[in-house]
């Protein structure tokens, strides 16, 4: 009984970090994204600073997530929601034919 209640907290552990994992590449990779608009001149100085601000906004919500140690499957679901939008924003800002200040 003992063995299969370790077993199962491992296997909670493991996907609990490998969504964790996974929400902090998703945040890094959109870092570089907008590294790459500004360097690129596909975003303005204001753009890029709106992005950065709602990147801020997501990475403190994670850490509220994470403050009482469980992220919660609703939590996760929150942040990569919030994520994806970013992401279409990103694209959005990237591609509006506007040029770097």
């Amino acid at each position: 009984m003992k063995l299969k209640i370790t077993a199962v907290a491992i296997v909670m552990a493991l996907g609990i970090t490998s969504v964790n994992a996974q929400i902090r590449q998703t945040a890094k990779h959109q870092h570089q994204r907008i590294q790459q608009g500004i360097k690129s001149g596909e975003l303005t100085k204001s753009e890029a600073a709106n992005l950065r601000n709602d990147q801020k906004d997501i990475r403190t919500e994670a850490k509220d997530a994470k403050a009482d140690g469980i992220v919660t499957r609703d939590e996760r679901v929150v942040i990569k929601q919030d994520q994806k939008k970013e992401s279409r924003k990103i694209f959005h800002r990237k591609h509006n034919n506007r040029e770097r200040n």
